[in-house]
């Protein structure tokens, strides 16, 4: 557990964000109100295009950064981006590009994301079950990819901590598409030159190709993967690795048209998966994955989406020669087999009542065990009157064990506890006043069955963070239940703002059928941000972030857990400036300023006690001792950031 907090506690005060850019000039016909009847999409998801976020402070130009300013998220730390989602643990999150699975979104969870931003259309929150991803049982955070463009584009961004470029090149008259991106930091030869003991490094890569070989018939391949590594220097001999992690991902893909209506998708996705702890001591994920999709628009009212998907992972574990004898009870090597099958069907009934069903079927084998999952699944959104809708939300969801936060390679197999479920019901209102403003009030309510959440269950150890990563493979019953409120106006306006308030409380059951609150129940979690375009190239923005204190879990004498007391709450602000000159019709040049964490807020995240001599209680020169405790914070983990970017 203390290796964890290190990891956080080094990269909390060096790293800084990614600041992407995209054209400024709007195009005319983003001024023209067209009212278009998508199909209908799960309640309670939320989603964000890459042109809102880039002006939003604290996210650094990045789409996924925006997570934070979701109603019921919470995160493991400020700046950290893991999260609590409804009360479900980071294990439970589950990451997607173009529905290929991520082990993780961000470079040494402080970092940059490990996806280019100028890959990203969108990013999308479904807190709830989500049938066509499925194998997760907490919320999933998709990312979607752009489309192939008919014009030339390249980007690039340079910091004082990393660098960046991505370039797009259509041929053959719009037929074909190259793309490729990346971006490498330099952080090493930085902290050599401030004579500091951190080694830092991390590197990311994509690239796409794609080609139209007839009409409505198009073959490509889309790679992309990352690095990290994170050490102390040592005066004598080799450095001491704190973390090492590597995945790669390549997919081979096959889109038809069939007609106006259908469309077929198949995939073949290779990866592979690396985490290095200590020298000798390392997980390792080969897996090779198939899939086909179609979608079917039946008439105007009603479309079905289906398909299936099968995954194979080979897991090679060496821990046995490291320090890390704890993890090697929970990680064995073995083959793991996933095979899957869903089908959604997005409906309208009538003018202002539609729906989404689903049903998602799982059958997971994985070493000497199996299992089997059913998720069905139902969305409802009814109109009341034309700016106000009801909407609601139930459906079940199961995965595999898992373990604290996703990582490269760390994915257990199955073991007797079976398979992690969650049965999610909301159930709330939306307001749309106009077109620029937005006003949601969800009520929900989230079971979950035999769930691992070592962190979230642990009680205050030793050096001051929660403990009882010790129990692996724990399992766990809980409950969350909250009220989520927001308020949005579209951050791509001259005035943009996102205003989001939570209350919840997040609740654990153990084996013993103790009942306590989670470590991470957090009371009030609230953000605010707005942006504005002063004109002339000018734009900024400020962000506040708020969030009471977690519980102090504590054994008490008749072995119930209890709260000890309440951790002080949080606050902090982040600002956002900058400043862009056009060139030509839609070359640009920005130089951004932007920091997270303004006053450099510290977080309380626990309690360290230790047994002193007490002086007033002395006889006969002999003192009795007593319990002495003092609050255990990590940061400030402050984040500036000041970078010159350009495209066409």
């Amino acid at each position: 557990m203390r290796i964890i907090w290190q990891v956080l506690a080094v990269v909390a005060s060096v790293d800084a964000r990614a600041v992407e850019p995209t054209p400024d000039t709007p195009s005319p016909l983003e001024e023209i109100e067209v009212e278009v009847r998508e199909a209908p999409r799960s309640a309670d998801a939320t989603t964000f295009s890459r042109a809102e976020v880039r002006s939003l402070p604290g996210t650094f130009g990045d789409p996924f950064r925006v997570i934070e300013s979701i109603p019921g998220v919470v995160p493991l730390v400020s700046g950290v981006p893991y999260y609590y989602v409804r009360g479900a643990p980071p294990g439970t999150v589950g990451y997607t590009l173009d529905g290929i699975r991520v082990p993780l979104l961000f470079h040494l969870g402080l970092g940059p994301s490990v996806v280019h931003p100028a890959l990203v259309d969108s990013v999308e929150l479904a807190p709830g079950p989500n049938p066509e991803t499925g194998r997760f049982a907490g919320a999933v955070v998709a990312g979607a990819l752009t489309s192939p463009r008919e014009t030339f584009r390249v980007e690039g961004n340079l910091r004082a901590v990393d660098t960046g470029a991505f370039v797009e090149v259509p041929f053959d008259a719009g037929k074909g598409s190259a793309l490729a991106a990346g971006r490498v930091s330099y952080t090493a030869l930085l902290f050599s030159l401030l004579n500091s003991s951190t080694v830092l490094n991390y590197w990311d890569y994509a690239g796409r190709f794609s080609y139209e070989v007839k009409p409505r018939h198009r073959v490509g391949v889309f790679a992309f993967g990352a690095s990290d590594y994170l050490a102390e220097k040592r005066e004598n001999g080799p450095d001491e690795l704190l973390v090492d992690t590597m995945f790669h991902r390549l997919d081979f893909f096959y889109d038809v048209d069939v007609d106006a209506r259908t469309r077929v998708e198949h995939d073949v996705i290779l990866g592979w998966d690396q985490t290095s702890f200590a020298e000798n001591a390392e997980v390792v994920d080969k897996s090779i994955a198939l899939r086909s999709t179609v979608r079917r628009k039946v008439n105007d009212d009603a479309e079905v989406r289906a398909g299936v998907d099968v995954t194979i992972d080979r897991f090679d574990v060496d821990l046995d020669r490291g320090d890390n004898s704890a993890f090697t009870l929970f990680f064995s090597t073995r083959n793991d087999i996933a095979a899957g099958a869903f089908v959604v069907v997005p409906m309208f009934i009538g003018p202002r009542v539609s729906m989404v069903p689903g049903l998602r079927a799982d059958v997971f084998a994985s070493g000497g065990e199996s299992a089997l999952s059913v998720d069905p699944s139902l969305s409802v959104r009814a109109e009341i009157i034309a700016e106000l809708a009801l909407h609601a939300l139930t459906g079940l969801a199961s995965q595999p064990p898992s373990f604290i936060v996703s990582g490269p390679g760390f994915r257990p197999g199955l073991d007797e506890g079976g398979l992690q479920r969650t049965f999610t019901s909301s159930i709330g209102l939306t307001w749309k006043p106009s077109r620029e403003w937005e006003l949601d009030a969800t009520g929900y309510r989230v079971g979950f069955f035999d769930i691992n959440d070592a962190l979230g269950s642990g009680l205050s150890g030793g050096d001051g963070f929660p403990d009882g990563l010790d129990d692996f493979d724990s399992r766990f019953l809980g409950t969350a239940t909250g009220l989520e409120l927001s308020v949005k106006r579209r951050l791509s306006r001259s005035l943009g703002a996102v205003l989001t308030y939570s209350l919840g409380r997040s609740e654990r059951v153990d084996q013993y059928e103790h009942h306590f609150p989670s470590s991470f129940d957090r009371t009030h979690v609230a953000t605010g941000a707005v942006t504005y375009d002063f004109g002339r190239g000018w734009k900024a923005g400020v962000k506040q972030v708020f969030y009471t204190g977690a519980p102090l879990l504590q054994r008490q004498a008749n072995g119930e857990i209890g709260v000890k007391r309440r951790l002080p709450p949080f606050y902090r602000m982040d600002w956002r400036l900058e400043k862009r000159w056009s060139i030509g019709k839609t070359g640009f040049v920005s130089v951004v300023a932007e920091v997270l964490n303004t006053f450099l807020a510290k977080e309380v995240v626990g309690e360290s006690c230790e047994i002193v001599a007490d002086a007033t209680d002395c006889e006969g020169g002999v003192c009795n001792s007593k319990e002495v405790c003092g609050p255990s914070t990590l940061g400030p983990v402050a984040i500036p950031s000041l970078g010159v970017e350009g495209g066409y």
